[in-house]
């Protein structure tokens, strides 16, 4: 080909090629048309609406509301009137002239948020006036909202994203909110949704003036997922209830599903005053009642020396091991006795049998077959470390797995256990014979007492813990909440335990609690407490032969069992199995019996040498 006729097809190409991205530009392509006009738009984040949170009966328990966030754009401010925007704000100048500055320094022509979580009521006070000062403009969005001032520990609450959370989470941006605690925190994936984009026309006074360009660039906020925790609202508010004047926890499961029906802690909050732009100022202050911590989650965090009713679960594992049988009997004189080793014991003393040994609650019986367990074995380290094997296999002494954001393990300890803390090496029975009654290093959390009493109900097995039925409307599916957990003990073996927790309530001590047409079976306990009274502890569940419930109580400071947690776990399980409570007097004085005189008699014993700081009560 003749290289002048190259020359000239080269550049008809190089026309040809400038003319299609011409017309592309300026007809196909909006995008400059976009930035030319971005003086005129205004790019509006669409918060997704989170899910709604309701309990197992279609009760909702969390929703959303509308605030504002007031967002300025610092290159865009002209001639600003302080003293009125003060006014109109309700803030101190200084305050105002440090936000404009802190806007300055992330950026002069980027919208920054001024003033966050502006409610409906004073939006609408403001709203007419806002035209007046340039450079400032108001977007919605979502928060939280509570109508039943109960479950707060259940249902968590939402913060804004702080930059570390970004960087290992980067689908999220400054300003987003998040689950901090509760279901709100594990759901966070399902119940947050995805954020979209609007952008609008404006005003030179920022007011808006409809879509651009049709919304064509617009996104859709999608909404998150609705959940059913598994929570029966009634429930746990009569728990919160009853729980008055007290601090402990009161932890309900459905045997048959691992559902949480109630999980209280007390003493709590309510939910709404971690919501809106006083989140921060109510949190500090909750967070600074390091007396009543209402903060903490004690039905889930607090680890107590189980007391008692640890007595069943050596008395399941003394008959797997062979070394009793239900006709085995003790005598008891006023407590164990092993040379200059006395355990003291409060059962009135005479022969007991297994049945007997349960609804008594007699030391002695439980520290001979605990003893009688780890001397089956060639050493008392094998003894021990067999022992320690069947108690895990209740869920005690490890993480239960479950779908609450946070928990505790507990301790079970072993033949290691001692040898690191104590260098012992030749761990005895009569060593640790304190775990025969569960006392010593033994600690377990309020759920894990809970899931324990599950295990009896359900004659050996338990499904995790969980406080979520659906989602979607759609059960879940987690395998590791939905399928059994079978202890080291055969069901045979179950069935005397059951019928002595039975007699507890006939003829022991919580018999005060009984209901009749109602059988229960329960185990009081009185856990000691190095830092003040014992603690009331009380496991039960009903009915006898169909459980419903499960439920374990812990009173702090309660003195013994019968005093406080047995008779809550009764009228609970009355409220739950009958929908209604035939004992009021019981009632009034479970909820009128506050604890505070010895709570501060025990703050009192800890400040008493104190010569810097006396409380003022």
């Amino acid at each position: 080909m003749n290289r002048k006729y190259l020359f000239y097809f080269f550049f008809i190409a190089l026309g040809i090629i400038f003319l299609i991205r011409l017309f592309n530009i300026q007809v196909l392509d909006d995008g400059y048309k976009i930035a030319a006009e971005n003086n005129a738009t205004r790019r509006m984040p669409q918060y997704a609406p989170r899910g709604y949170i309701f309990d197992r009966n279609g009760k909702l328990l969390v929703a959303n509301q509308i605030v504002y966030d007031l967002m300025v754009v610092p290159r865009q401010i002209v001639d600003l009137d302080t003293n009125s925007f003060c006014q109109l704000l309700q803030i101190e100048k200084e305050d105002l002239i440090a936000r404009i500055n802190k806007a300055k320094k992330y950026s002069y022509y980027k919208p920054t948020l001024f003033y966050k979580m502006i409610s409906r009521q004073d939006y609408a006070k403001m709203q007419g006036k806002l035209y007046k000062y340039q450079g400032f403009y108001t977007q919605k969005r979502l928060i939280r909202n509570y109508p039943e001032k109960s479950a707060a520990n259940v249902l968590g609450f939402i913060g804004e994203v702080n930059t570390n959370f970004i960087l290992q989470n980067p689908t999220y941006q400054m300003g987003d909110l998040v689950g901090k605690a509760g279901i709100d925190k594990s759901y966070e994936d399902v119940l947050k949704g995805s954020g979209g984009i609007k952008y609008v026309m404006v005003d030179n006074h920022n007011r808006e003036k409809g879509s651009f360009l049709n919304g064509r660039y617009d996104t859709l906020a999608v909404p998150g997922f609705d959940v059913n925790s598994s929570i029966d609202l009634e429930l746990q508010k009569y728990g919160e209830y009853l729980m008055h004047g007290k601090r402990g926890s009161v932890v309900a499961i459905e045997p048959s599903s691992g559902e949480i029906l109630a999980l209280v802690t007390s003493p709590s909050y309510d939910p709404n005053l971690l919501v809106g732009r006083e989140r921060s100022k109510n949190y500090n202050l909750l967070d600074a009642d390091s007396l009543n911590k209402p903060l903490y989650d004690r039905a889930i965090l607090a680890e107590y020396p189980p007391g008692s009713p640890f007595k069943l679960v050596n008395a399941l594992i003394g008959l797997q091991e062979g070394v009793i049988t239900e006709q085995t009997s003790f005598t008891c004189n006023h407590g164990f006795r092993a040379g200059r080793l006395h355990v003291a014991c409060h059962c009135g003393g005479g022969s007991f049998s297994l049945l007997r040994s349960i609804s008594k609650s007699c030391n002695n019986y439980y520290c001979s077959v605990f003893k009688k367990i780890v001397e089956k074995y060639p050493t008392g380290r094998e003894g021990v470390d067999a022992w320690s094997n069947h108690v895990k296999s209740f869920g005690l002494g490890k993480f239960l797995n479950n779908d609450l954001p946070t928990g505790r393990k507990g301790l079970v300890p072993d033949a290691n256990y001692y040898e690191r803390h104590y260098g012992n090496k030749n761990v005895r029975a009569l060593n640790v014979i304190s775990l025969g009654i569960g006392q010593g290093e033994l600690l377990v959390t309020p759920i894990q007492l809970a899931n324990l009493s599950a295990v009896i109900a359900n004659r050996g097995y338990y499904i995790t813990p969980h406080i979520v039925k659906m989602i979607d409307g759609k059960p879940i599916t987690d395998s590791n909440l939905t399928k059994k957990r079978y202890t080291t003990i055969d069901k045979k073996y179950f069935e005397p335990v059951v019928e002595g927790m039975h007699m507890v309530f006939e003829s022991g001590t919580a018999r005060y609690s009984r209901l009749e047409g109602l059988p229960m079976c329960g185990k009081t306990g009185t856990a000691e407490n190095p830092h003040g009274q014992d603690h009331s502890i009380f496991l039960a569940f009903a009915p006898k032969d169909d459980p419903k419930i499960a439920i374990a109580i812990i009173v702090e400071n309660g003195y013994w069992g019968s005093r406080w947690a047995a008779p809550i776990a009764s009228l609970m399980m009355e409220q739950y199995i009958n929908d209604t409570v035939t004992r009021p007097h019981i009632e009034k004085r479970m909820y009128e019996g506050v604890l505070y005189e010895e709570y501060k008699k025990q703050l009192m014993e800890k400040y008493k040498t104190d010569t810097l700081f006396i409380p003022n009560f």
